[in-house]
């Protein structure tokens, strides 16, 4: 699927996507559906609960693996959607739906809380930790991984401006795709989010 991704940003810079099969494209837009849903809900958090440190890290490594793949699905539905002079067909409202779905998800539950600790869940049940001091002691180093997650959900944000530009989308559609274009504003540390997400709002703006 990694592969794949940068494969279709290739056909779509070169500008021959229009040339393959509409079937084929509909039945491999269909495939990275289910690998887009086999991710968009699955936390990626620590839960710290009987396991042992490194049972809860295995966990997790299989988890964030899970959640890159589905990333990976969804950019490529997206290269695939927002090439020059696709059919209709390939504008399918539940793939669109299901990007939008997983990108939303972890945007909440993977990414603000890894770049924002205002945003981090307290594990002893005081719900989420909202003081500034927090933010203060929070250690700049993350994980390859996350980072890596992150560049994809950026590629996908910026994508799915472009997509705008293309095909009209269902009312309750622009107003997910509207919420996720503003929440970034209120996250601190996450600036290359925000200039996809200044795309993203004024698609929306323009319709």
């Amino acid at each position: 699927l990694s592969e794949l991704g940068s494969e279709s940003a290739k056909i779509k810079a070169m500008g021959i996507m229009d040339k393959l099969s509409t079937d084929k494209t509909v039945k491999v837009l269909n495939i990275l559906e289910k690998n887009i849903q086999d991710g968009s809900k699955l936390s990626t958090l620590l839960n710290h609960n009987n396991d042992t440190e490194d049972e809860e890290r295995l966990w997790r490594d299989l988890i964030m693996e899970r959640v890159t793949k589905s990333a990976d699905a969804c950019l490529t539905a997206i290269n695939i959607m927002t090439s020059p002079n696709m059919p209709k067909a390939v504008y399918i409202e539940d793939v669109i739906e299901r990007v939008i779905q997983y990108t939303k998800f972890h945007l909440q539950n993977t990414l603000y809380p890894q770049y924002d600790p205002v945003y981090r869940v307290d594990p002893h049940g005081g719900g989420v930790l909202s003081s500034k001091a927090k933010r203060a002691k929070c250690s700049t180093h993350k994980q390859r991984v996350i980072v890596m997650l992150y560049n994809k959900v950026c590629d996908i944000v910026s994508s799915l401006s472009e997509l705008l530009e293309i095909q009209l989308l269902t009312d309750t559609t622009i107003l997910q795709v509207s919420s996720m274009g503003i929440t970034p504003f209120f996250v601190e540390n996450v600036s290359e989010l925000q200039l996809c997400a200044i795309k993203l709002v004024t698609a929306v703006s323009d319709l």
